[in-house]
């Protein structure tokens, strides 16, 4: 990157200064931005890896613990880094703000366990390559953010990709546009109102914390819960996926305040063609 210092200063205290929301341009991202989207990214392109190695726990199973040990390892670094004051936000504003991201991203979550528990994972891909058109679209018409002549034609050769998917499917399936809706407005949320990403985030998994242990309290009574009869090993395999959601959400947070969310919108196309890869 231009500016190795500066990045690296901002990766390690979390605490990234704001751009306008406004931003009139994609023509000169900074490289701070473009470091956090690609890196995003790469690691959500390569997240399936990990989650094709948990055989034995259901998607919805592993979803719970999911929410927890993500808590618990943002909670760690917040002690560590000495952010603790920060997470805790000041007036119901903020928190209710907080309550509809965290909401967005857990029914994000929910509907895609969902999508893959009922066969319907094309229906599910097919949202997460309309997911970068939406977070473009929300970018250009709620934040006045303006393309180059370029750009255009790249996002109109994307468009026409999902067209021609969307043809082959024989239709536009709902579990599609939910998820691509809704992360994408999770996104503009945390565009209109930024906040620290390691503070933000935990933030979101407090809100989730007491669902997901009511959800923790039903897998450990439930006698035929997969979850509850884990190994040792698969339950170190799980915790593991703390850091797995925290990192490139993070990532994604500090993405969105260096960028415009049209910007951060091209970028997510590196995921999903990882994957496919």
């Amino acid at each position: 990157f231009g500016d190795v210092e500066a990045f690296t200063r901002d990766w390690q205290s979390l605490k990234i200064p704001a751009m306008s929301n406004h931003a009139p341009s994609t023509a000169n991202l900074p490289t701070a931005g473009i470091g956090f989207a690609v890196s995003c990214y790469l690691v959500w392109g390569l997240v399936p890896v990990y989650w094709k190695g948990i055989i034995d726990i259901s998607a919805a199973e592993a979803l719970i613990p999911r929410i927890l040990w993500t808590l618990i390892i943002l909670w760690i670094a917040a002690i560590v880094t000495r952010r603790t004051r920060e997470t805790w936000a000041r007036g119901r504003r903020e928190w209710g703000w907080t309550t509809v991201s965290a909401l967005l991203l857990s029914g994000n979550w929910c509907l895609f366990v969902y999508a893959v528990g009922s066969d319907q994972v094309v229906a599910s891909s097919l949202g997460y390559y309309i997911n970068p058109l939406m977070s473009i679209l929300l970018g250009l018409i709620v934040l006045g953010e303006r393309l180059g002549r370029i750009q255009s034609v790249a996002i109109g050769i994307a468009a026409l990709g999902v067209g021609v998917l969307t043809f082959r499917v024989g239709e536009l399936p709902w579990i599609s546009l939910v998820l691509a809706t809704s992360f994408a407005l999770y996104g503009l949320i945390h565009k209109l109102h930024p906040r620290p990403p390691l503070a933000g985030l935990t933030r979101e998994m407090l809100v989730l914390s007491p669902a997901a242990i009511l959800g923790l309290g039903f897998l450990l009574w439930e006698p035929n819960s997969a979850f509850a009869a884990a190994s040792i090993g698969e339950h170190a395999y799980l915790a593991l996926s703390g850091a797995v959601t925290a990192i490139p959400l993070l990532l994604f947070h500090a993405a969105t305040r260096h960028l415009p969310l049209v910007a951060v919108g091209m970028f997510q196309y590196i995921a999903p063609m990882l994957t496919l890869i």
